[in-house]
């Protein structure tokens, strides 16, 4: 009764439409009213949950991004893609140079939204006028975003490790992430290939010497974002939370200073918005640890490991089982609510059956980034609506290849363990 109190609570709120992490707070507030524990012990764990020094990753990290994803970066890297897909001239190059531009900016910006819309900005426009159909471009880039979701410095895999008390190494989630994302990026080539040989899409165009000189040192000022990052953490220089510091900082200095698209006058309004998100996500977090806290005295988890060993015993069928759920959740929620609500019910489920938290996070990052790109909630999906300029109907005609070369790398990196764990393993161990 006390669970179905919880999630009934919280299933109505969301109904009602009450923004979540209210609806979090009230389900709170009645689980805790059920199970008969004072308020001020909710109010405690709802501090507790934003009292963490890792919560500063997400700041630093979010603004980095935003300076570099707004201030002329994406432009760049469109550019130095170009001029690595041009030297093969490969039918089908500027698809090709949407992935890698992607891929480029993922390591920077760490959010998927901030992809689809800046580099939709640029490359879809661009592939339309050299005879690619607008709809593929849109479904491309709407794909190709998720890896911004996996790669470090992935804002959602800062979530993930919070989601677990903080037991998990933010350091090893970014490491994890990195073939897993690559594995997308490839795969979509692979898929731009096929398609391209198949409709006649054009070839891709050599960029001269002297350009690709001047192009690939404009793009190296903001690449070293990425070393930045990697780098720093790889070599034990910094933290995560270090990293992210140091890379605001460069990444204001290269923005401000070296690229100077972005204006002074701009620099609240972006500080503001990137507050604003902040914000958002620290309140989702507070409430959601209170929710972890009534779960864990329900004891949810155990009940639930319970349900899914009457189902089955086998741990390649509860996995099966595990990304229809995901994948489910991840078109009905939005992905910060939905890793912060399933992770304390999901990850002891997982850990008794003998999945490595750190693999387990790598599959609920997947399975909820898909979710993404599909209705009825899809933020990626609709910013690559809005910003490609095609409705929604058109796009979900043309977008079931693009689903199909995700769901194949999500039961690669399901069934494959060692996908996600041999990285942090032989190079933060």
């Amino acid at each position: 009764m006390d669970i179905f109190i919880l999630l009934g609570t919280m299933i109505v709120c969301f109904l009602i439409g009450m923004p979540i992490a209210y609806s979090l707070a009230m389900a709170a507030i009645a689980g805790a009213l059920s199970v008969g524990i004072p308020l001020e012990a909710l109010m405690l764990k709802i501090s507790d949950g934003v009292s963490k020094v890792a919560m500063l990753t997400i700041p630093f990290f979010v603004l980095a991004g935003a300076i570099m994803a707004e201030g002329g970066m994406a432009r760049r890297l469109v550019a130095f893609a170009d001029v690595l897909v041009g030297l093969t001239r490969l039918r089908g190059g500027l698809s090709i140079v949407n992935v890698l531009a992607t891929t480029f900016l993922s390591g920077i910006s760490g959010s998927a939204v901030a992809d689809t819309s800046a580099i939709g900005s640029v490359m879809i426009p661009q592939m339309e006028k050299n005879g690619y159909p607008r709809v593929f471009a849109t479904n491309l880039t709407i794909s190709s975003s998720v890896q911004a979701l996996l790669v470090p410095p992935s804002h959602n895999a800062v979530l993930y490790s919070l989601a677990t008390g903080g037991t998990i190494s933010i350091s090893a989630l970014f490491m994890a992430g990195v073939f897993p994302g690559l594995l997308i990026g490839f795969s979509l080539i692979m898929l731009c290939l096929v398609i391209a040989y198949r409709e006649g899409h054009p070839q891709g165009r050599t960029v001269p010497a002297k350009d690709a000189i001047r192009i690939t040192i404009d793009a190296a000022w903001g690449l070293i974002t990425l070393v930045i990052i990697l780098g720093g953490i790889l070599g034990g220089i910094f933290t995560a939370i270090e990293a992210g510091a140091v890379a605001c900082i460069w990444a204001f200095f290269v923005t401000m200073f070296v690229y100077r698209d972005y204006k002074w006058r701009d620099l609240p309004v972006l500080l503001h918005r990137t507050l604003r998100t902040v914000a958002m996500v620290m309140t989702l977090i507070a409430c959601a640890s209170a929710v972890g806290y009534i779960m864990a005295l329900t004891q949810m988890p155990a009940k639930m490991t319970a349900f899914f060993l009457s189902i089955s015993s086998n741990k390649y069928v509860i996995l099966l089982l595990l990304n229809v759920l995901l994948l489910l959740l991840g078109t009905l929620l939005d992905m910060a609510p939905s890793i912060l609500i399933a992770t304390p019910i999901l990850l002891p489920v997982m850990q008794n059956f003998g999945v490595d938290p750190v693999h387990f996070g790598m599959i609920m990052l997947l399975n909820l980034g898909i979710g993404l790109c599909h209705p009825p909630v899809g933020a990626i999906l609709f910013v690559g609506c809005a910003v490609g300029k095609v409705s929604l109907e058109e796009v979900m005609r043309k977008i079931w290849p693009f689903y199909g070369v995700m769901l194949f790398v999500l039961m690669l990196v399901t069934y494959l363990p060692e996908i996600s764990l041999w990285l942090p393993r032989h190079i933060l161990h």
